[in-house]
């Protein structure tokens, strides 16, 4: 059944994470309705099969709405964590002596297997390691390539298998392990629109990932590690989009310090157009709690002011008691700060210079006529997407019409900022053009008989990276007699 409702008028996308509290077809799409506009499936917990079912309920969503529908999957990526314990768990204080090693036997109050050998290699004295989230800190005072020396400078209790961060270098061991191949592997096989790359160090990460995805997917890497930001530009080079994930960010780094790096990585990934998604713990009482607190929703309101692509729901729509709530919520402070008058300054802080190409010349000039003269959309035909996220990385005031033959591009620009897409057969002449562009925005809301429509598009039609024509058209209503 195909849906020609009137499009969101929000412009920042929202990213919900689906889970044991959302994994049926009609909770789905309960999550949709009240404003998810894409879905993310975690690849960390459950089976392959398990998640298969996850896919056929968005695709049949999909096809339910008439709408296309972005699937997002998230490798677990690396998991660093301690050996365990002979009697479950061990208090450590500050102060005190604490080993890791390599050696098999339960660990005591005075050591513990760190079965990860990379570790050994890397670190020395004076490095820190972080174990269960943060809660404990250990200083390193000798390391060698089987044993590690430390002093606890923050204790408390530690059980088995309890996490381990390294903020001060970098590991050498890829993002990819065994599982995150075959975690790959399936969601590329069940049709997933973007795949998100965990625990990114450097670029040749995302290099490794992009060898084994090629175009099947857009690439997402997620930074996470204090490293990542060092060579931040390089790493967005290689990529399709980033996240902001916040979370093993906020353990690795001073929390103070999280709040100016998150700007910088939402600042450099607009400059370079490239999607960008700020994630974890944005309202994070909604887990339990109906309402969010004032404080999540200024975090989520400095996201949109900020002019990411995208905001995200994690735990709070995957095991939360209010999932649909959450979103709700989330689509009302969105919608809320996109209203004010002073959004449009706000969201141009940033400021993102055109390369020296037609195609960034002609995407700033339909920025500048839709402020100057009243538009009611920008559209835009493309077979890739780079189009559209050229226009988007202009943070126009009208939206932005995507007309793509590509069901795949539909769905990737899912996570693009005020990118509304449609599949429709691709254009051979200009008269095709402007009817089309015409009857689609007619067709799906996007202004009505004498308001003025941008058009954006290259010729030779359907000839990747060709884009040269900017066109302005007056829409009559006549439009919608044709196919």
């Amino acid at each position: 059944m195909t849906d020609f409702t009137k499009p969101r008028t929000r412009k920042i996308r929202i990213l919900a994470t689906l889970g044991p509290a959302s994994e049926s077809a009609e909770a789905i799409e309960a999550l949709h309705r009240a404003g998810a506009d894409a879905f993310r499936i975690n690849m960390s917990h459950g089976a392959q099969e398990d998640k298969k079912k996850l896919f056929q309920h968005i695709r049949a969503l999909e096809d339910k709405t008439g709408r296309p529908t972005t699937i997002l999957a998230d490798l677990q990526g690396p998991k660093l964590r301690i050996g365990t314990f002979a009697d479950g768990k061990i208090e450590l204080t500050e102060g005190d002596a604490f080993t890791l090693d390599r050696l098999d036997e339960p660990g005591s109050a005075a050591r513990v297997k760190l079965p990860h050998k990379e570790i050994f290699d890397a670190l020395a004295a004076g490095n820190r390691l972080l174990l269960d989230d943060g809660k404990i800190a250990l200083r390193i005072t000798a390391a060698g390539p089987d044993r590690i020396e430390t002093r606890v400078e923050v204790g408390g209790a530690l059980s088995n298998r309890k996490g381990v961060n390294v903020p001060d270098v970098a590991i050498p061991m890829s993002a990819l392990t065994d599982k995150d191949r075959s975690d790959l592997a399936f969601a590329l096989e069940q049709g997933a629109d973007w795949i998100a790359l965990s625990f990114v160090q450097r670029p040749e990460d995302v290099a490794e990932a992009r060898r084994l995805i090629g175009t099947r997917a857009a690439l997402l890497a997620k930074i996470e590690k204090p490293s990542a930001c060092t060579r931040l530009d390089e790493i967005l080079e290689l990529s399709d989009g980033v996240m902001v994930a916040r979370g093993d960010l906020g353990v690795e780094l001073p929390p103070e310090a999280v709040p100016t790096l998150q700007k910088r990585i939402v600042a450099t990934a607009r400059a370079m157009g490239k999607p960008v998604v700020v994630a974890t713990q944005m309202l994070e009482s909604m887990i339990l709690a109906p309402t969010p607190t004032r404080a999540e929703v200024s975090d989520v309101a400095t996201a949109v002011y900020d002019g990411a692509d995208a905001i995200m729901l994690s735990a709070e729509t995957a095991v939360g008691d209010y999932a649909v709530e959450a979103v709700a919520i989330m689509d009302r402070i969105a919608t809320s700060v996109e209203s004010d008058p002073g959004y449009g300054r706000r969201v141009h802080f940033t400021e993102t210079q055109p390369d020296a190409t037609t195609s960034d010349a002609i995407a700033a000039s339909s920025n500048s006529i839709a402020n100057t003269i009243a538009v009611s959309a920008i559209a835009c035909f493309t077979n890739s997407g780079s189009t559209a996220r050229r226009i988007a990385r202009e943070r126009p005031s009208a939206p932005l019409l995507v007309l793509t033959p590509q069901r795949e591009t539909a769905r990737r620009v899912g996570l693009l900022w005020g990118a509304y897409a449609v599949v429709t057969r691709d254009v051979s002449d200009f008269e095709e053009m402007i009817a089309k562009s015409k009857r689609m925005a007619l067709r799906h809301g996007f202004g009505g008989a004498g308001e003025r429509l941008i058009l954006i598009a290259g010729v030779p039609f359907g000839t990747p990276g060709s884009t040269n024509l900017l066109h302005v058209v007056t829409l009559s209503g006549d439009e919608l007699k044709g196919r």
